[in-house]
Order: C-alpha cells, then sequence, then structure tokens
C-alpha cells in the first residue's frame, strides 16, 4: 500500500520551472548580461559564482536602466557592481505558498530557486506564481511588513479581517480566498515572531516555526485558532533541554502576540509555548515514531494535524527535512495507516435516509467543519502519507494521491468541488457569525445551497467508502 509517486510534486516550485537557467559570472559586462537576457528572452540573470553555481545576485532589465542606462553609467562595467546582492533564494521543493510568500513578504518580482546544495536552478517570476492574477493586496502587505509595535499589528490583523469579511461577500471563491487569507497570516506570524526576536537572546542553531493542522493545510478561515510547534537542531553535544529553555520564553511571546491579533489560543495546548511540542529534531522524529507505533485511537486521534506540518519562518529544510523523514516511515507502515482510516471512518457526513441531513438534536445545527470538511481532510491526508505526498494542503493531496493511485481526473474533481463548497459555506456563515463558527441551521439555507451541501455531504461519503475499500474496513 505504499505507493510512492514519482516524478516532480505539482505544488513545488521546480515543477513551475520551464527553462534552463540563466546566468553569467561577476565579471560580466553589463552589456553582456543584457545581451545574454535578449537572446533568451528573459527579463533578469542571476550572477554565480563560477566554482560553485551558488547565487551570488541578481540583474533585472530594470536594474540595469535605473542603475546604468539613465544616470548614464558605464555598460562595460562589470555586473557584480550593479546587481542586487542578498538573494532570496528557496528550494526547489518548496511549495508554490511558500514562493508567494517570498515575494510578498520581500516586495520581489523574481525568485531565485536552488537545488538541495544551494547552486541555482532557475529563476520564477511573479507571473509563473501568481497564473490567476495577485492574491493580496499590496497596501495590506505594506500594512503588514511596516508594523513596529504589537498595536499595530493587533491593528493590521483586524483589518485582514475586515477584509477577509467583504471577500466573501463579494463572493470569491473558497480555494483563492483560503490561500489570500494564508498568506497574509503567515505575515502576521513572521511579523510576531519578528518583534519577539528582538525581545530574547536566541540560541545560535537552526531552527523552524512549524504550522499544524487547518494552518499546515493552508485551509484558515475567518474562525481560527493556533496550532503550532518550533523545531531546532542542537550543534554537537549542546542539550536539547537547555535549548529548549530558551526557545520557550520567546515562543510563548509569539503565542501570546498572535491571541492579541485574534489567532486564539489553542485549548488543547498545541502551541509553541507548550515544552510538549518545542523540540529537537530528534525529539520530534520520535514523537511522531510513538504516535506511528500506538494501537491507541485517541492518541492517534489527537496526533493527526501534527501530520499536516509546514514550515512558517526560520530554516524550512529543518521542516522539510522531518516530513520527508515522516513520508518515508508513514509509507511503510499499513497498519498504522489502517488505524489512521478507522478513525477517520468512525463518523461520516450528516445525511439521512428520509430527511436531508441528520442535524444535532439539542441545537437542529449542522457542524460544516466536523461532518463536513473533516471526512475530506482525513482521507486525504491518509492518502497523501500512503503516497509518499509532501503537499499539506486538502486539496492538492486529492489531486495527487488522484494521479499516484490512477484515478480519473472526473472522479477526483468532484470530490475539490465539494470540499471547496463545503469551505465556502463555513466561510458565509462565519462571516453570517447567527451561530457559533462553523454550526449551520438547514434552514438558513436556500434551496440551491442545500442541494449543493447534501451533494458535498455524498461525495465525502464516496470518499471515505473508497477508504474503507483501501484498507478493507
Amino acid at each position: 500500500m505504499g505507493t510512492a509517486v514519482t516524478g516532480v510534486r505539482a505544488a513545488s516550485l521546480a515543477a513551475l520551472l520551464r527553462r534552463a537557467p540563466v546566468a553569467v559570472s561577476p565579471e560580466t559586462s553589463v552589456r553582456a548580461a543584457l545581451g545574454r537576457m535578449c537572446a533568451e528572452r528573459v527579463g533578469s540573470v542571476v550572477v554565480t559564482d563560477p566554482r560553485t553555481d551558488l547565487p551570488l545576485g541578481i540583474l533585472t532589465q530594470r536594474d540595469a536602466l535605473q542603475r546604468v542606462a539613465l544616470p548614464a553609467g558605464d555598460l562595460d562595467a562589470a555586473v557584480a557592481g550593479v546587481m542586487t546582492g542578498g538573494v532570496v533564494a528557496l528550494p526547489l521543493d518548496a511549495s508554490v505558498h511558500q514562493g508567494r510568500l517570498a515575494l510578498a513578504r520581500h516586495d520581489l518580482r523574481h525568485l531565485v530557486v536552488v537545488d538541495e546544495l544551494g547552486r541555482f536552478a532557475g529563476v520564477l517570476c511573479r507571473g509563473d506564481l501568481y497564473a490567476q492574477g495577485r492574491l493580496a493586496t499590496d497596501d495590506l502587505i505594506e500594512t503588514i511588513q511596516a508594523v513596529d509595535g504589537a498595536d499595530a499589528l493587533v491593528a493590521a490583523a483586524r483589518r485582514l479581517h475586515a477584509e477577509g469579511g467583504e471577500r466573501v461577500e463579494m463572493g470569491e471563491g473558497a480555494g483563492q480566498l483560503g490561500e489570500w487569507i494564508s498568506i497574509l497570516n503567515d505575515l502576521i506570524v513572521q511579523k510576531a515572531i519578528e518583534l519577539a526576536e528582538a525581545e530574547f537572546e536566541l540560541p545560535l542553531v537552526r531552527w523552524c516555526w512549524l504550522g499544524f493542522g487547518s494552518e499546515g493545510r493552508l485551509e484558515q478561515t475567518l474562525s481560527t485558532d493556533q496550532d503550532n510547534g518550533l523545531i531546532f537542531l542542537p550543534e554537537g553535544h549542546e542539550d536539547a533541554s537547555r535549548l529548549r529553555a530558551r526557545f520557550l520564553p520567546f515562543a510563548q511571546r509569539v503565542n501570546a502576540l498572535l491571541d492579541a491579533c485574534g489567532y486564539s489560543l489553542c485549548r488543547g495546548g498545541i502551541m509553541a509555548g507548550n515544552p510538549k511540542w518545542c523540540l529537537s529534531v530528534d525529539e520530534w522524529r520520535g514523537q511522531f515514531t510513538e504516535w506511528m507505533c500506538s494501537a491507541d485511537p485517541e492518541s492517534l486521534l489527537n496526533g493527526t494535524i501534527f501530520f499536516d506540518l509546514r514550515a512558517l519562518a526560520g530554516d524550512a529544510t529543518l521542516a522539510s527535512g522531518l516530513m520527508r523523514w515522516l513520508l518515508d516511515c508513514a509509507a511503510d507502515n499499513d497498519l498504522f495507516l489502517r488505524f489512521m482510516a478507522g478513525n477517520a471512518l468512525s463518523s461520516g457526513p450528516p445525511l439521512g435516509r428520509i430527511r436531508d441531513f441528520v442535524v444535532d438534536r439539542r441545537s437542529g445545527l449542522l457542524d460544516l467543519k466536523r461532518d463536513g470538511s473533516r471526512p475530506f481532510v482525513d482521507a486525504a491526508r491518509i492518502l497523501a502519507l500512503a503516497c509518499r505526498i509532501a503537499d499539506t494542503s486538502t486539496v492538492g493531496r486529492l489531486r495527487a494521491a488522484g494521479t499516484a493511485l490512477g484515478w480519473a481526473p472526473r472522479d477526483v474533481a468532484p470530490l475539490v468541488e465539494a470540499f471547496d463548497f463545503i469551505q465556502l459555506l463555513r466561510l458565509r456563515r462565519q462571516k453570517a457569525a447567527t451561530h457559533p463558527p462553523n454550526l449551520v441551521a438547514p434552514a438558513e439555507l436556500n434551496e440551491m445551497e442545500r442541494v449543493r451541501l447534501k451533494e458535498s455531504f455524498r461525495r465525502g461519503r464516496h470518499l471515505q467508502q473508497l477508504l474503507a475499500l483501501r484498507y478493507q474496513l
């Protein structure tokens, strides 16, 4: 059952690279660099070290115009003198979301991509990463970037929430709106981390802030709490407990800042400021091993959201390395996946044989998260682990799993549409705020919404049936 996905991950930056990398050496003249751009029909060249292929800087046509041509500079001068140094680069296996986030955070037009050794692999422009246009508003990004204190961060978060509500009312699609929210939420988290870093002297070791659950899946809605953790890599004989003690005050400050911004503290304590979730690389591996070797349904249920891990800030290679290790371990553990599937099938969509929906007896409400989106999320997670799919989003996992398992595109598309509709309905109900988040009374839905929700629940049940068939449950 541990089918491997071969080839480039669809949601990775590597999948977007369409041409061979165009590089020049530091001593190349500006004139020659512009000639390469014209010959290759590109808007930029990356300056690399001839010996190592490591990127040193980037020169765009705009840079050459503003820094050389307009000031009547010397076109025969070396590019090293006019290039933009301090290249922002991401690895080939970084996600498209990480690429978009980097553009937003650093106000870039071009993103350098490198291989696992840090060597230049290619360049992506905004058009490559935003095939359907910008997902985030520039002025809101600038507002977040200009934040210089906790009060300004809270104000930016409130503005984000208000504009998100407006986009729901405008009828924006769930997929695009979800990523818009995720990009800006990530910027808020990164700014909170930046503010907290200025208050503490952190250990000089590699570390990464992790997002779990809906944050890790890029599926946060207008009403969300925190699910995060921290991973660090001790150097030499450094003690993990001692390093943890130094990281915890910083992590707790970040948690407090995010709580003030409207991202409520996790009631289950799944936060980086909790010593249980501020762990070294080896400790995280040990925790995942414990979950995967446990036959206790409750332990597995409590651990599921951790399998949606994603890097939010810091050294992203720690997160990607942990995910690669996790996928290898999980895909080869059929018993663990079968237990996970059993948990996922313990409840199903609230469809009645006579009535349209089975509502809660006391409240008369449906839970769109627990009974609506969760069957899709749980099934997609299990299939992703079984097929070694690194994508953490539910839609990305369903599509990649469909490819790996030989499902026809016409069979995958209805699953994606059903999940997106439930997510959109959740956003609409959260904006209406007539009930606690994610709860809805069927009578409040119009006829079209009732029909589509019933069909979406059926698709969720069908996905569960596929999972039951795969694991003979």
